[in-house]
């Protein structure tokens, strides 16, 4: 049996939900850890799964960082819902918004390789971004831009997982 959901922009409300969702993940050292008022700063970013009778079961983010690049974020499904479909339409939803947007490449941090892979993005080593934009993002108070620039500022909470990218 199938069960059956739906993917739908986040609202203020399921943000308490994103949070309980995300919290466990954290402290497995999974997911970078955020305060709860980054989720509702950032709630517009964010799509959610929820079941039939309205339960959110998954969660994902599209952070923009450039011109042409975005971030998928917060990437999570809850532990009875996961290989169903969950991730694979919620991340279905980011790459549709970040076309969108005029998006041309998607990075993400994560410890799920296979799944990312399967989704068309490949591990990389080089710098997303040529050293004219680097200089720029630097500037960013986000933690996230941080994490994926790779700077030494973050290197106490890098959680030691892969740098992929696709390209729309």
């Amino acid at each position: 049996m199938t069960a059956s959901f739906s993917v739908r922009p986040a609202r203020t409300g399921d943000v308490p939900q994103i949070f309980a969702l995300v919290e466990p993940l954290v402290q497995q050292r999974i997911l970078l850890g955020k305060e709860l008022v980054a989720f509702y700063e950032a709630v517009q970013e964010f799509v959610v799964a929820v079941d039939e009778d309205g339960g959110l079961i998954g969660c994902g983010a599209l952070h923009v960082m450039w011109d042409d690049l975005g971030e998928v974020r917060t990437l999570a499904v809850a532990p009875g819902h996961l290989r169903r479909g969950v991730g694979h339409a919620i991340l279905e939803r980011l790459e549709e918004k970040a076309r969108e947007l005029g998006l041309s490449r998607l990075f993400c941090l994560t410890f799920e390789v296979d799944f990312f892979g399967r989704h068309g993005f490949s591990a990389i080593s080089e710098s997303l971004v040529s050293p004219d934009i680097y200089a720029e993002l630097v500037r960013s108070a986000d933690e996230g831009v941080a994490e994926a620039l790779d700077l030494a500022r973050v290197k106490p909470n890098t959680l030691g997982n892969t740098r992929m990218v696709k390209h729309l």
